[in-house]
């Protein structure tokens, strides 16, 4: 079931969500890819910014090197079909993961059915083609890893502490949420400890002792970086940074009036059921990982995902051992419950016995060729209909010297576009470009009082601007010219730049 789970959504994700273009409509990719390419050509990594005119040459921490290079390396080998495969792959995997850590805590067969179509659901809205993604399958390991120690495993050896030392190492220099490497068990940790607390006859001091040198080697592992405890120190300020990530879209609470929400609110209500139910059955590991992400998660949609992966197979196996010990039922409900449950294990006797490989192996096989097919690949990439897809061949007609004003947004897909040669204004590096800077950006486009003290001094010879962006409308009345226009975006040029543009014969340039 894990494995047709995977090949199910892996399809559906390529093919049903179109990853093929759904996968890029955050244009972080581009830069992403870029960064990985040049680390690759010269075989160190950027510590001063090579994208931007405004930023130019200050420190940059490319934090997620890793994956970077990763994306580089499967984008000169397979272009961006490569990479859709890539993220296709990920996703695949994190669901695989997503099963397996229903069985190992108990959870029913069915329920495991059932929980996986909001668990995709919830998942979807950040299919993305960026590393936040691959943090999904380390998220999973990592709990799989701790719920099987508490389930009875091999002592803990030097072999064990190494392998979560290079686990960790890794997830370090691939996404900045490695620090949950250490806090998982320590989690457990406290979990395992409060249940001895809480009930004398649970009480495991071994095993709280096992959770606590994971702990400290995972926390240890974390300054196997190129920054040290630099990185640290710089997660840490952009984390703590309210009044910046109160500007990013992405760290604001989800709306749950939008459409399709639905699915992602029953997620939602059945991770804090769970989380209940979990103390109920004394497992405080469990119910303190569900309301950590569950909190995390009404606070910014970008704990939404770690929820459905994590919490709701916690919420699966405390529903299976609620319904299996429910007491004062009526006969007739406690067959049914029994009935259900014992059908649920047989499936998952049956399914145990099968191996998924050559199913998963032949299907990443057939979709990695449907890729190639014509009428995929000449849609494959940033989506036309929200990047300047069809502006670039003019973009790239301007003067290298032009300065263009251009959303972060756009500013991804230019560095992508012209593989860093064209200078941007601004990109999505949050943290690079700091809550000062999105502040005066913000009241640039809106057009806000002091709006143009804040523009001026760039200099700007171009803008590069979204239609429904009023701001066109204002520099156009400024005597900013039209040079081109489309469906999707606005090409304008400043009064300086048409007269430099204009030969002496008053006939404009191409």
């Amino acid at each position: 079931m894990a494995a047709i789970g995977a090949v199910v959504a892996l399809f559906y994700a390529i093919f049903l969500f179109q990853g093929y273009t759904a996968f890029f409509r955050d244009s972080d990719t581009g830069w992403h890819i870029r960064t990985g390419e040049m680390i690759l050509r010269s075989a160190s990594l950027p510590h001063f910014d090579p994208f931007s005119f405004t930023r130019a040459g200050q420190p940059w921490f490319a934090w997620e090197w890793l994956s970077d290079i990763l994306m580089g390396a499967v984008h000169q080998t397979a272009g961006l079909s490569g990479i859709v495969m890539l993220y296709g792959l990920a996703i695949a995997a994190s669901v695989w993961l997503w099963f397996r850590l229903n069985w190992d805590v108990g959870g029913n067969f069915l329920l495991a059915c059932v929980l996986a179509s909001p668990m995709l659901s919830t998942c979807n809205i950040h299919w993305l083609a960026r590393p936040h993604v691959f943090s999904w399958i380390f998220f999973l390991v990592a709990v799989r890893y701790c719920e099987r120690r508490s389930a009875g495993s091999n002592p803990l050896g030097l072999g064990a502490l190494a392998g979560v030392a290079g686990f960790t190492a890794l997830w370090t220099n691939m996404h900045a949420s490695f620090f949950f490497a250490p806090l998982i068990p320590l989690i457990w940790a406290l979990g395992t400890w409060l249940r001895g607390l809480l009930w004398e006859s649970e009480s495991e001091t071994g095993p709280v002792r096992e959770y606590l040198k994971i702990a400290s080697v995972a926390a240890a592992a974390t300054l196997v970086n190129p920054y040290g405890w630099q990185l640290h120190l710089h997660v840490a300020r952009y984390l703590l940074d309210r009044d910046l990530l109160d500007r990013i879209g992405e760290f604001e609470s989800f709306n749950f009036h939008a459409d399709g929400a639905l699915p992602i609110t029953l997620a939602l209500a059945i991770a804090m059921a769970g989380a209940v139910l979990c103390l109920a059955r004394r497992r405080v590991e469990h119910f303190l990982l569900s309301a950590l992400l569950v909190v995390a998660a009404l606070r910014s949609a970008r704990g939404l995902p770690l929820v459905a992966l994590l919490a709701l197979p916690l919420a699966n196996g405390a529903i299976t051992e609620s319904l299996a010990a429910a007491p004062g039922l009526t006969a007739r409900i406690r067959r049914s419950l029994d009935s259900f449950l014992h059908y649920g294990s047989r499936l998952r006797t049956l399914d145990a016995r099968n191996n998924g490989f050559l199913t998963v192996a032949s299907a990443c096989l057939l979709f990695a060729i449907l890729l190639k097919t014509p009428g995929i690949s000449a849609v494959t990439g940033f989506p036309s209909d929200q990047f300047p897809v069809a502006a670039a061949s003019t973009v790239a007609g301007l003067p290298p010297s032009a300065k263009v004003f251009a959303p972060d947004k756009f500013g991804g897909y230019l560095i992508y576009k012209f593989n860093g040669t064209r200078k941007v204004f601004f990109d999505g590096r949050s943290d690079f470009y700091g809550a000062g800077f999105l502040k005066d950006y913000g009241r640039i486009v809106q057009v806000r009082p002091g709006w143009q003290g804040l523009f001026d001094p760039y200099r700007f010879t171009h803008a590069l601007l979204p239609n429904n962006y009023s701001l066109i409308g204002v520099l156009k009345q400024q005597g900013w010219s039209q040079i081109y226009s489309d469906g999707t975006v606005t090409l304008l040029a400043s009064a300086n730049a048409t007269s430099a543009n204009t030969r002496p014969d008053g006939l404009e340039k191409n």
